[in-house]
């Protein structure tokens, strides 16, 4: 009889305590929205470079020549070079999330190169074409603008920025692509996509095959969204923890 009652205390001690709130697991929107935005910015990118009508490297007097005789292109241009802003970062947070754990040594080594570079030429890389494309629709006096665009370009800051986003490319994206080949989340062709497609770019002859270089590159960050979309939400990430009240 004892036994009973106290049963029956514990039982209402219990359900008096507080319950939890029930916690949304949002694990399978990260996984899936990394996974879709991982090819995405190199591939815009790329038909960037094979659609644009002047060379990434032409005087800013010829890519404003350009802007006056293809205005229309570089609208397209503009929206289409968005998503690289926007979504490298995450791009390059996608194969790093994915290789993390079989490689985190040449992982971080990786991921920590190519974002710092990110991070320091977007707020200080020169838009070029975007100063073209204002000093056209604008009516901006083209020697004024000239001589600003020079004057950025030599500002110390520029230069160490530019300098980091290349080695971002050229050593950062590889070392990514070698942990992609090393953690065998993804089909091995895709990592030497990520590899052939950063190391080349800076060296390639022309926008179109300079274009071509980051569509595989492209490829190479799809290597990302292959692992994602492949893997369970426990193997992405810890399940959420339900906070009680009095924490």
């Amino acid at each position: 009889m004892s036994t009973t009652r106290f049963r029956s205390a514990a039982s209402a001690e219990e359900s008096s305590l507080p319950v939890p709130p029930r916690i949304r697991d949002t694990r399978g929107f990260w996984r899936v929205l990394l996974g879709l935005v991982a090819p995405v910015p190199m591939a815009l990118m790329g038909v960037v470079y094979v659609i644009r009508p002047v060379e990434g490297g032409a005087d800013f007097t010829d890519t404003v020549a350009g802007v006056e005789t293809h205005r229309q292109l570089f609208d397209v241009m503009m929206w289409l070079g968005l998503p690289f802003l926007v979504g490298l970062i995450p791009a390059v947070i996608a194969v790093a999330w994915v290789t993390r754990r079989r490689t985190p040594v040449l992982t971080t080594v990786g991921a920590v190169w190519t974002l710092l570079g990110c991070l320091s030429v977007f707020p200080l890389g020169v838009p070029d074409d975007l100063l073209a494309y204002l000093t056209v629709r604008e009516g901006l006096d083209v020697a004024t603008i000239t001589a600003l665009d020079a004057a950025w370009w030599v500002l110390p800051p520029v230069g160490a920025a530019a300098l980091l986003f290349i080695s971002g490319i050229v050593v950062g994206l590889p070392l990514l692509g070698l942990a992609l080949w090393r953690s065998r989340v993804a089909p091995r062709w895709m990592a030497i996509a990520l590899i052939v497609g950063g190391v080349t770019h800076p060296f390639l002859p022309n926008h179109v095959i300079a274009g071509i270089g980051l569509l595989i590159a492209a490829a190479g960050f799809a290597g990302a969204t292959v692992a994602l979309l492949r893997m369970r939400n426990d193997e992405f990430d810890l399940p959420p923890i339900a906070m009680s009240k009095e924490s």
